[in-house]
């Protein structure tokens, strides 16, 4: 570590010592800078995740809400902040933590504004499923290591790539490409008619603009793409933002500056509990799919993106076991509940963390920088409300090409998984509902193994996992089973 004199020198020892900076091979001064190229790849979630769970009036005439932009930024910024803080110190990983892509999608798109479930209700579940992911991870009991070896590995692989083409359904509905129609439900809007003044064309050049600056390995990539787009074609040029119903964008000076104070949604998810299973209120039954789909897709999610991440930093040693691996996944489940409680979905562990680990991030330090940085979310609150939908949504569709890569890993040749992977993965766009494609990817895997007396295949933890699933599905009468059961037992 380069010497420094002074107080200065001080600091930069104690950070040394508390992270271990130098045994590690780095420095304090490379830590830092990795936290920064992080933060800057991972940055649009500080406007990506704000502009899904704050659903737009537009969609349902204001028969349902989303949660307040500045709250859901507020949030967004609070929850990455502490998060990160317990992955660097308590960890000591370089891996960064933000509310994750595609079940904030999930969360308002098929939970909120699908199934109708209040945001206030939909953050309880998300509490409780961290909760549960927190009990799960506890190295005492073992858990989460066997309902992860329980799902078969293409299925894992197929919900990832899911929700890749479910962020890109969504994604191409915000640019104002996918449109509904009434014979054959969605169609392509009318590219003929796009000018240079029109939202779809200027969504076109952002999508290419941060493609082209990916595949050049420009660091912070598809924030560039986000902010050029919108000084271009919504400040200057005052294109149209379709999804939004909105004719010109406009640039406000005067609220430029303003800060996310707006704390209405801390606590709400808890208020909303009593409300689950009353009259004219959510279901339980609904209550435990929704949680049950955020938990699920939290532990693939998380599994996946640790190990993959931790290989690259060479955390993962000859067992394929990652270091602080226990440690690791309590700060995301932790997070998690911070989140909720704060007003946000699922945090979950970033991939980008692995741009920082090529820079040279190799200790917590690199993801405490990261959430510190993510505090500038609050600050800038006036910019981000003012970035328009068409700059924001060829995010998702960038993401959901990313994820959709994972895709070539799963056995196409091997029929009894085959098909449960594809339902997997085309449920969840179709259907507009990760749940549903998780749910019968597994409840199509079990059937086909029983089918052909393959039970020695499975084991008891996937088949009661899918008959709890289907038991959401199939039912008497107009209810499903669970909620039968529920109402019987009176619960």
């Amino acid at each position: 570590m380069r010497c420094v004199n002074g107080k200065t020198g001080e600091k930069m020892e104690a950070l040394d010592k508390q992270f271990g900076i130098t045994e590690a091979g780095s420095t304090v001064e490379g830590e830092i800078r990795a936290g920064v190229t992080t933060f800057l790849t991972m940055a649009y979630i500080l406007f990506v995740n704000p502009n899904l769970l704050s659903l737009p009036p537009i969609l349902t005439d204001g028969a349902v809400e989303g949660v307040p932009f500045e709250a859901a930024l507020f949030a967004t910024a609070i929850a990455a902040f502490v998060a990160c803080i317990i992955m660097g110190l308590w960890a000591n990983l370089p891996f960064a933590l933000a509310p994750g892509m595609g079940l904030n999608a999930y969360f308002t798109f098929a939970v909120v504004m699908g199934m109708g479930i209040a945001w206030e209700v939909a953050l309880a579940a998300v509490f409780i499923e961290g909760a549960l992911f927190l009990v799960i991870s506890l190295p005492q009991l073992g858990w989460r290591t066997e309902m992860l070896n329980s799902i078969p590995t293409d299925l894992k692989i197929a919900t990832g790539a899911g929700i890749g083409m479910f962020l890109a359904i969504i994604g191409l509905s915000e640019m104002g490409w996918v449109v509904d129609h009434p014979t054959t439900l969605v169609d392509m809007t009318n590219a003929g008619a796009w000018s240079y003044e029109s939202g779809e064309l200027w969504a076109l050049i952002c999508l290419l603009a941060i493609a082209v600056m990916m595949s050049q390995g420009i660091k912070g990539a598809m924030i560039w793409g986000i902010l050029g787009t919108t000084i271009v074609g919504g400040w200057v040029i005052g294109a149209s933002d379709p999804f939004n119903g909105v004719e010109s964008v406009s640039f406000d000076s005067g609220a430029l500056f303003d800060i996310a104070d707006d704390t209405s949604a801390i606590g709400a998810a808890f208020s909303a509990l009593g409300d689950v299973g009353t009259d004219g209120g959510t279901t339980i039954g609904q209550f435990v799919l929704v949680m049950i789909a955020f938990l699920f897709v939290d532990i693939f999610d998380t599994s996946g993106t640790l190990y993959s991440v931790g290989r690259q930093a060479g955390y993962v040693d000859e067992n394929d076991e990652l270091k602080n691996s226990d440690e690791a996944f309590m700060a995301d489940a932790i997070g998690t509940m911070v989140g909720a409680a704060l007003g946000t979905s699922t945090v979950t562990t970033y991939i980008e963390s692995a741009a920082g680990i090529e820079d040279g991030g190799k200790t917590g330090l690199t993801a405490v920088t990261v959430g510190v940085l993510m505090l500038s979310g609050i600050l800038f609150a006036g910019l981000f409300k003012q970035i328009p939908t068409f700059a924001v949504a060829p995010a998702l569709v960038i993401v959901g090409a990313m994820m959709m890569r994972q895709a070539a890993d799963i056995d196409w040749g091997n029929g009894d998984i085959a098909i449960p992977a594809f339902l997997t993965m085309v449920m969840m766009p179709f259907t507009y509902s990760i749940a549903d494609g998780i749910a019968w990817g597994i409840i199509a895997y079990v059937g086909i193994k029983l089918m052909q007396g393959k039970t020695n295949d499975l084991n008891p933890v996937v088949m009661a996992v899918a008959a709890l699933m289907a038991m959401f599905y199939m039912g008497p009468g107009d209810g499903s089973t669970f909620d039968w059961v529920v109402e019987t037992i009176g619960i």
